[in-house]
């Protein structure tokens, strides 16, 4: 089953990963660039590897999402949650589910952040919603994964360097591969603590 999980998300960046946006989502780099600058920005910062895998997979839902008009917010943080959860967990879905709102939230925060963010991404921050109210902003407090949300955000915002050498994807399925491993083992693990209970 990882191998089916790994090579399924090895086929979408491949197809989907090479082709730039158009228009207001246009950014500088591909999405596959952009996807291996984030994990590699996350593995810099000594993130754990659930960390690391939702850097990766954080924009997934946009090549299940299908090309949405100008005008409209794909809600592509949502579209690949139900599949990746069952496989990988919340410590990486949750992260992924709460990244669009990290940057609302931190766009009501910090004045200087909006200032940071690419066009393509300050044009879909008003698709999304806009700035968080004070009310959104505490929610997004209290979110158990707020932080590693807020961590992914940065990261997500940094990862548009045009050229910007990286590791290759197969890295990085071999990363996810690892982690799926331990997560198979862990539930092994805890299967076999409650025979023997």
């Amino acid at each position: 089953m990882n191998d089916q999980i790994l090579s399924e998300i090895e086929s979408l960046f491949l197809r989907c990963g090479a082709t730039p946006h158009d228009g207001s989502r246009r950014e500088s780099v591909t999405a596959l660039e952009h996807a291996l600058q984030c994990a590699q920005l996350a593995e810099w910062a000594g993130a754990p590897p659930e960390l690391v895998a939702a850097a990766l997979l954080h924009d997934i839902g946009h090549f299940v999402a299908g090309e949405p008009d100008e005008q409209t917010d794909d809600a592509h943080e949502l579209r690949a949650l139900a599949w990746l959860h069952g496989v990988f967990g919340p410590a990486v879905t949750e992260p992924i589910r709460l990244h669009v709102a990290a940057k609302r939230y931190l766009a009501s925060l910090e004045p200087a952040y909006r200032r940071l963010l690419s066009p393509a991404s300050a044009h879909s921050l008003l698709l999304q919603g806009g700035p968080m109210s004070a009310a959104e902003c505490l929610r997004f407090a209290n979110e158990p994964f707020a932080e590693d949300a807020l961590q992914l955000r940065r990261w997500d915002d940094a990862a548009q360097v045009p050229g910007k050498p990286t590791p290759p994807l197969a890295w990085y399925l071999g990363r996810l591969g690892e982690l799926l491993a331990d997560r198979s083992s862990d539930h092994r693990t805890r299967i076999a603590a409650f025979d023997v209970a």
